[in-house]
């Protein structure tokens, strides 16, 4: 499957953070469940809730993309870093992974000169490979739960033919 004209994209809105949240929630539950134990799924999103993401939002840097007008995924990038890049598991597979990565990146470059960066989730490491990002170590976060760490890659964007690097 490929993208359609049903797809666009725009800077996330403060309305958006409660279905950001649940998007976060459901492409962990989705698409992270066979690389990571009940526990670590159970537990992910520790204590965030969607005001967590309408702070995101505030910032101005991220944007969502909506299929058919429902929003179905988003990216959230800093300087130097894409931050998040989630889509909804039933949105995944059609290329809005990759687009929203092209944001992202783009994004990313804005006022910053070095490699872009990210931490991949262990699925979503050959994603990301397919895309210009080479792995560059390994660690784990945790939002405070308590319970088992999440494993996560560090990964930088090559500068080599396949890499993507601009919109």
């Amino acid at each position: 499957m490929t993208l359609d004209e049903n797809i666009s994209f725009r800077g996330a809105r403060r309305e958006d953070a409660e279905t950001v949240y649940n998007i976060t929630k459901a492409s962990i539950d989705g698409l992270a469940r066979a690389s990571y134990s009940p526990d670590q799924i159970e537990n992910w999103m520790g204590e965030r809730t969607p005001a967590f993401y309408e702070e995101l939002i505030a910032k101005g840097r991220m944007t969502v993309c909506l299929r058919a007008g429902i929003v179905v995924g988003f990216v959230d990038s800093e300087p130097g870093e894409v931050t998040r890049l989630f889509v909804l598991p039933e949105a995944a597979g059609i290329g809005l992974g990759r687009r929203l990565l092209e944001i992202g990146i783009a994004q990313a470059r804005l006022g910053h000169d070095g490699p872009v960066r990210l931490e991949a989730t262990i699925n979503a490491e050959g994603f990301y490979q397919k895309h210009g990002f080479r792995s560059i170590g390994r660690g784990y976060f945790s939002h405070g739960f308590g319970g088992e760490p999440i494993e996560i890659v560090h990964m930088e964007l090559c500068d080599s033919p396949g890499a993507v690097k601009q919109l």
